[in-house]
């Protein structure tokens, strides 16, 4: 399927047929094309936790705020989380090649950490992004969310060095779920109010 036609089958799916669980290659495939996902200076400031566990998941969902039926519904739910601990994460950056190394540092001691912080989480946006196009390439559905307790969730999933801020649920939507573009169809603003071309 084209792009533009996987882009108008995707929604952010309300309801999951509990029945239907996803086939073990295809979360595969999506974990490994999470693991290529792009950054700023390669930094990779991230950990995608996917829970499957139904005991987890179903603690999880009660940390999720108005989310939880989405995510006892779905097979899957995909937890970003991002480096929260800079000088752990100093680690990870130590393994890098020189040059991405000595400028993630430079960054770090001529940035506010708390600068530094929002733009690794910056990152983890991306990586969603990528998710998303992924799971509708896959045949799947999904809902990203904001909606979560991060403190509940690191504590779930004893989280010390990283810091949950997203989550995915993933899954097969139910017939009955009345925001799937065939029932209900999408809502965007006008393209040229959003679309500019530099000639």
């Amino acid at each position: 399927m084209k792009p533009l036609e996987l882009a108008k089958k995707r929604y952010s799916t309300k309801r999951y047929d509990r029945s239907k669980k996803i086939p073990q290659e295809k979360i595969e495939e999506l974990k490994a094309v999470l693991h290529l996902t792009p950054s700023s200076i390669n930094i990779q400031p991230w950990k995608f936790t996917f829970v499957s566990n139904t005991e987890v998941k179903t603690q999880l969902a009660a940390a999720s705020l108005h989310n939880e039926g989405k995510i006892n519904q779905a097979d899957l739910l995909i937890v970003f989380s991002v480096a929260d601990d800079l000088e752990e994460f100093q680690k990870t950056v130590n393994q890098l090649p020189d040059g991405l190394r000595d400028w993630y540092n430079n960054i770090k001691q001529t940035t506010p950490e708390s600068d530094v912080k929002v733009w690794l989480a910056k990152q983890v946006y991306i990586a969603l992004g990528v998710a998303l196009s992924t799971a509708i390439a896959l045949g799947l559905d999904s809902t990203p969310m904001e909606g979560i307790e991060p403190d509940k969730y690191a504590d779930i999933l004893n989280m010390k060095a990283y810091k949950p801020i997203l989550a995915m649920a993933v899954g097969y939507r139910s017939e009955d779920d009345k925001y799937q573009p065939s029932v209900m169809p999408k809502s965007r603003r006008p393209k040229e109010d959003v679309i500019e071309t530099v000639s």
